[in-house]
């Protein structure tokens, strides 16, 4: 008998994992008095983030969201105008401070979309915790990325304006309405959307407990960058998940369930360094993050999902490394996986564009009808779009797709 090919994956595109939100969101601005107002701002020439900004227009239209994009500085200059760009139109990130104060006191304005990056470094996160955390809707504020690392899933409107409110982590419960009075924290998009593929592909247990539904799923996330790798293995790990974060000089492993040395009374008193203690996993509210001494191989051979986030072309995740059955995942915008990972798989999702903006524009797209009569109160929230939990913004190269490949 001849021999088969073993490929067998199944292609799972973005329209499939993004239909339900794409129509929770087209229900909820229905019941809105107005349509909700996206000020993007492009500051920068770059190509990429211009795509980003006509794709989100597009997006936007489709929808039924006002999209009005603030073109500043070099922002102003396109492709097919002549000349130096600095010149005519000003330097990259001209006028992009000023830009984002006068978003943030317009009422008009629901939510700032700002391109990234521009200056890079520290001034890029300086103009981050300019944009009011009312109108961010790529979660890039502290007081987003403080609750995504301590799984402060839900909070009051009102403690926003607080500079030293410090809310514990969520527990673990049976699904994830907000408690009355407040909403879910804003979340980093492009690490959200991944979540919701692996969910479509059934890596979370909806059987189990909300925060708690990626329990017993072990994940390796190669490229502990801030904009994907970190803040993605945060959420997984916040989920239930083990992880273990991989970057250029060092394996790091998230988990709420660590294991923690239990010495008898014997072994308190001995001497002997090589006496070996039991180990038990102690659950905590939110991940801890331990140094740990395997190898990239021994991550890869316990994963049930990889996730490659390499900017590199000539990097490459051995298809021979991998767990059979396993769900790799490519965030880069180049290949970081052998094309021999589908003869291992059994799904593949491309893509992701699709699913990560309508987490900006059904997640993180705050208040609907301006500013409250009260002066001193917070602007009025959005609670459409709430089931996903949050989301952040276009700020990856207009290359980036994302590959999610394999089966639960």
């Amino acid at each position: 008998m001849a021999a088969t090919s073993t490929n067998h994956s199944v292609l799972l595109t973005a329209a499939k994992v993004a239909a339900p939100f794409d129509k929770e969101v087209r229900e909820s601005l229905k019941q809105l008095d107005r349509p909700p107002t996206l000020v993007a701002i492009l500051s920068t020439s770059s190509s990429a983030s211009r795509t980003y900004a006509n794709f989100a227009k597009s997006q936007c239209d489709n929808l039924g969201v006002k999209f009005v994009l603030k073109e500043v500085g070099a922002g102003r200059w396109k492709e097919e105008d002549e000349g130096p760009k600095s010149k005519e139109f000003g330097a990259e990130g001209e006028g992009v401070e000023e830009a984002i104060v006068e978003a943030n006191e317009d009422d008009e304005c629901d939510g700032i979309l700002v391109f990234y990056p521009i200056f890079g470094g520290r001034q890029d996160h300086y103009l981050q915790q300019l944009v009011s955390p009312f109108k961010d809707v790529e979660g890039l504020h502290y007081k987003w990325h403080y609750n995504m690392y301590h799984n402060i899933r839900f909070v009051d409107p009102n403690l926003l304006n607080s500079t030293n409110t410090v809310l514990p982590p969520t527990p673990v419960q049976a699904n994830d309405i907000p408690p009355s009075g407040t909403l879910k924290s804003i979340l980093p998009c492009t690490p959200l959307a991944i979540i919701k593929c692996l969910e479509h592909a059934g890596v979370y247990n909806q059987l189990l407990k909300y925060g708690d539904r990626a329990f017993g799923k072990t994940v390796t996330v190669i490229n502990r960058s801030e904009v994907v790798g970190r803040p993605l293995a945060a959420l997984l790990a916040n989920d239930g998940a083990r992880v273990f974060s991989v970057d250029i000089d060092s394996i790091q492993e998230y988990t709420k369930r660590p294991k923690v040395v239990s010495p008898t009374k014997e072994e308190e008193v001995a001497s002997d360094e090589t006496t070996k203690r039991p180990q038990k996993r102690m659950f905590h509210p939110s991940h801890i993050v331990q140094g740990c001494k395997v190898t990239l191989e021994e991550c890869l051979a316990l994963s049930d999902v990889v996730v490659s986030a390499v900017p590199n072309v000539k990097y490459k995740v051995s298809t021979d490394a991998l767990k059979d059955g396993c769900i790799a995942v490519n965030v880069a915008g180049e290949k970081n996986f052998e094309e021999s990972v589908r003869e291992k798989v059994i799904i593949v999702c491309i893509a992701i564009l699709q699913v990560t903006s309508l987490m900006v524009l059904g997640i993180n797209l705050p208040s609907s009808g301006g500013q409250s009569d009260d002066l001193d109160a917070p602007p009025k929230p959005y609670t459409f779009g709430q089931v996903s939990g949050g989301t952040k913004g276009f700020n990856i190269p207009a290359t980036t797709s994302i590959d999610v490949v394999g089966g639960p």
